[in-house]
């Protein structure tokens, strides 16, 4: 989609573009049936062409409320197609029929918390270490899991569960409460804390969290699937509860999308 010699590919990571739409009825039902039939069949297209393009994945979800109607979920790697793709969806099914009401630009990324190899060594137990086979299976186990998550993190594959949250958050930095001020190590040893949590719900809830700071108003988007409504309240619910959350998270809105086929969609929001 893009000139192959204009490309803004990040250094690390893949743009990640989270779109909100209201449909202004009014104006869909302005067009004839033959008119209505070929802005599906165009958006469609769009849908198509988007994610046959190298490396990029597109989400449809119906929205969960009066907040929005239609969402979209991209990930990709060159910033002029996520531009271009913006501007070509709210235009797919006719002039002024998609009214934008909330946009968000992050970037795939992984933690700056991880545990490094050097750090995950220290706990192994005194046998492991001072056993140079045991030590090399260990570190090797380790390096592989390292491999995976990175993958997950900075170029992940969406899920397909059907059911997707997504709110942006920020730390918190006042003259009482001030995340950037804790050492690096104190943060570090609350966001594994955090980590913990969220692993309690491995298999229930997937998460990708993404960075925006210098991108968008917060600093991270956070994106969460699960199967049922019961594990996203619950995981919200709980991570609360951790200190990062409870002293240091600030919250943006929370919208709430179902993934559908776009024939389903196009049925759901009876156009």
């Amino acid at each position: 989609m893009t000139d192959k010699h204009t490309t803004l590919v990040p250094e690390e990571g893949w743009h990640c573009l989270h779109l909100f739409y209201r449909i202004e009825y009014g104006q869909w039902q302005l067009l004839s049936r033959d008119e209505q039939n070929a802005a599906k069949t165009n958006l469609s297209s769009l849908i198509q062409n988007i994610r046959a393009m190298d490396s990029t994945q597109l989400l449809t979800l119906s929205v969960v409320s009066p907040k929005a109607d239609l969402g979209f979920m991209l990930i990709t790697p060159d910033l002029h197609d996520a531009n271009k793709v913006e501007k070509q969806l709210s235009l797919s099914l006719g002039a002024d029929v998609l009214s934008p009401v909330y946009s968000y630009l992050s970037l795939t990324e992984e933690s700056e918390y991880i545990t490094t190899e050097e750090e995950y060594t220290q706990t192994l137990v005194r046998e492991t270490r001072s056993d140079p086979v045991k030590l090399d299976q260990a570190l090797a186990a380790f390096r592989d899991r390292m491999k995976h998550y990175r993958q997950e993190r900075v170029y992940p594959t969406l899920p397909d569960w059907p059911v997707v949250c997504f709110y942006n958050m920020s730390k918190r930095r006042g003259q009482e409460q001030n995340w950037y001020a804790l050492p690096f190590e104190e943060r570090r040893k609350l966001m594994k804390g955090h980590a913990t949590v969220g692993r309690t719900f491995a298999g229930k809830v997937k998460q990708l969290i993404t960075g925006s700071t210098g991108l968008d108003d917060a600093e991270w988007g956070v994106t969460l699937f699960a199967c049922d409504t019961f594990q996203i309240k619950s995981i919200v619910y709980q991570m609360r509860f951790d200190p990062v959350s409870a002293h240091y998270a600030d919250f943006g809105e929370f919208f709430i999308g179902i993934q559908l086929p776009l024939d389903e969609l196009f049925r759901r929001l009876q156009l």
